[in-house]
């Protein structure tokens, strides 16, 4: 592991007991807490990501969902929890047809999947965990009851939807809106959702002494318990306001919730550098980061230099095209083919890193893996001039961009393509209402030599009304699903919908190395890639790599409604050279430049040579690291 630098925004932890790491400093304290008694990574784990729950409501919930990658010393191996809940039974293209909607909207009941969160935690917990159930839940419930620093982002958010919640979702106004806005840095309580909890702790415990028996009983207690009653006693009654400007009500069910338990899966890997990166799979977009890695694997990238324009144009010309296929290919595998081994071969990276030109594409041209022609549905086509054309002509036979035998569109890499469409980060930043929420992140290591990453979101504040009687809202990642018939990521239901949330994982030698990730939507796979090329290539210790100024290109259709594209689009911190920054413009990049430290929410920890080490980001003034 690199030394330390001349200067860092705070310094790599370095310890042999244990790390946490995470997107707020209370979770983070609560995860080591966890540790001291004598638990391992997977119980402060939950600790810390429950917690989270309660002291990010804008940025997660237990309604919503948290994808978790893990490392079991005892079994030697890497493990994918699937914690993304799927559509609900009644969550049908017909119904949306019905309903005169060609895309799910992005907030309120009709969005609402399964709630995966929660089971997700119990599952690491009994299955990797040690600690009994009260062990990991008392902090959340402590912080929910007694109250915790209101946010600044969170006191935002709020004051942003305070009109939603008088007119519209008024048991959100109740939790949310009592005294007004709760003013930031004030202490803030929800003791509906402690209520609620400790009801779930209670009922856990009455079920025996066992260990295992309370895990499960308190996993009952949510989804076919008091839980899932008050979920779907609302739902049956609710009709409320949401981004489409009419009021709906929900799909989302009892039944649902009942038939659904979280389940262990395999890990998507690449080699790269020494190192076996470990995804989810194709159900989330975690695959894009090894295709960026293999087109990747064909340049001198250690050779452009750190934060170079040559480095930066190349790795924003092979997001482009990964996420390009992101969009045509990815989806629930459980329902779909998804040719998940040509996306990641060789040959495929091979073929397709032909099309990275010295200047910005202004292309969308999703591969051909297996010569089988890529389909789009029809958002995902607004955006690109000439796109649709494109598309028209492969469904003709003919040759796609970036099929073999095809070449880029070369009337797309110019300047020129007119103003970005999407949100830049600076109108979310100053302007909550009009992002579509966010995520948290949180990594653990211990001495035991387990590892974990996580990344919880959805069931955030502003997504859809507080549950009376629970303290909590549900998700809308089914926004995330297209109602074009025909795609991997059609809406079904009891489909996954095909997620952004992306922990990730590396070993070295098969043994645990690296674990990290972010917030951050379409973001995470980018800002994450940075990350790792800085520690990977350019020999940075982990919080130089976080501190690093970054960026990310919007130029592919978003995951969240209305699903713009912002082409050629990159935003870059204001910290990055001029020189770069101008070299950039001149390859034809759309280039924002963003506030010097915006971009990015960065947590890891590591394990290397007996040390455990970890970092976490500076950017937001919340996340934090701690060990020993």
């Amino acid at each position: 592991m690199p030394g330390s630098s001349p200067f860092t925004t705070r310094p790599q932890l370095a310890g042999t007991f244990g790390m946490v790491a995470s997107t707020h400093w209370l979770a983070s304290a609560a995860g080591l807490a966890v540790l001291e008694k004598g638990g391992n990574a997977f119980d402060a784990a939950v600790a810390t990501g429950l917690v989270l729950q309660v002291v990010e409501p804008h940025l997660n919930g237990p309604g919503g969902e948290v994808p978790v990658l893990g490392f079991d010393a005892a079994a030697g191996e890497v493990f994918v929890l699937d914690g993304q809940g799927p559509a609900p039974a009644a969550a049908t293209l017909a119904v949306f047809e019905s309903l005169g909607l060609g895309l799910v909207p992005g907030t309120g009941l009709l969005a609402a999947c399964v709630p995966a969160a929660f089971g997700t935690w119990m599952l690491l917990l009994e299955r990797y965990g040690s600690l009994p159930l009260r062990e990991v839940m008392e902090y959340a419930i402590g912080y929910a009851r007694d109250g915790y620093p209101m946010l600044p982002t969170a006191s935002a958010t709020i004051a942003a939807m305070a009109g939603t919640f008088r007119d519209h979702w008024p048991t959100s106004a109740e939790i949310y809106l009592g005294d007004g806005v709760p003013p930031a840095g004030g202490r803030f309580a929800n003791p509906v959702l402690a209520t609620a909890y400790s009801r779930i702790l209670a009922e856990a415990e009455a079920a025996g002494a066992g260990r295992d028996a309370q895990i499960e009983a308190a996993r009952r207690t949510f989804y076919e318990g008091f839980v899932a009653e008050a979920i779907a006693a609302y739902l049956q009654r609710a009709e409320v306001m949401d981004v489409s400007g009419r009021p709906h009500r929900g799909l989302l069910a009892g039944q649902d919730l009942a038939a659904w338990r979280a389940s262990v899966e395999a890990p998507v890997t690449l080699d790269y550098a020494g190192l076996t990166v470990c995804k989810t799979g194709p159900w989330g977009q975690g695959p894009v980061f090894l295709q960026q890695l293999a087109l990747l694997s064909g340049f001198g990238m250690a050779e452009m230099g750190q934060g170079s324009a040559d480095f930066i144009h190349t790795v924003v010309e092979c997001t482009k095209l990964a996420f390009a296929d992101r969009e045509a290919w990815y989806g629930d595998p459980r329902w779909s083919d998804v040719p998940l081994t040509a996306l990641l071969s060789p040959g495929y990276a091979s073929q397709r890193r032909q099309l990275v030109a010295s200047q910005a594409s202004g292309s969308f041209a999703p591969g051909a893996p297996g010569g089988a022609a890529p389909r789009l549905p029809d958002y995902a086509l607004a955006g690109f001039p000439g796109a649709a054309a494109e598309y028209a002509s492969a469904m003709r036979g003919d040759r796609w961009p970036g099929q073999e035998g095809g070449a880029a569109d070369a009337g797309h890499r110019g300047a020129g393509a007119g103003e970005p469409t999407a949100v830049s980060a600076v109108q979310a930043a100053s302007r909550p209402e009009l992002g579509p929420g966010d995520t948290c992140h949180l990594d653990v290591a211990d001495r035991f030599g387990n590892l974990v990453s996580a990344t919880p979101s959805g069931g955030w504040l502003q997504s859809s009304p507080v549950i009376p009687g629970l303290g909590f809202c549900l998700g809308t990642r089914a926004q995330m699903f297209s109602l074009t018939p025909g795609f991997a990521s059609t809406l079904a239901p009891g489909r996954r919908p095909r997620t952004t949330l992306s922990p990730s994982l590396a070993l070295r030698d098969g043994q645990p190395y690296l674990a990290f990730g972010t917030p951050g939507g379409d973001q995470q796979d980018q800002w994450t890639l940075a990350f790792f090329l800085n520690h990977v290539l350019f020999g940075m210790n982990l919080q130089e790599a976080i501190d690093a100024p970054g960026f990310h290109t919007d130029h592919f259709p978003s995951s969240f409604y209305p699903r713009g594209a912002a082409p050629r689009s990159l935003s870059i911190e204001a910290r990055a050279p001029g020189e770069v920054i101008a070299e950039l413009r001149r390859r034809g990049h759309q280039v924002e430049v963003t506030p010097p430290w915006s971009l990015g929410r960065v947590s890891a920890v590591a394990c290397d040579r007996g040390f455990l080490y970890a970092a976490a980001n500076p950017r937001g003034m919340q996340g934090y690291a701690v060990g020993r």
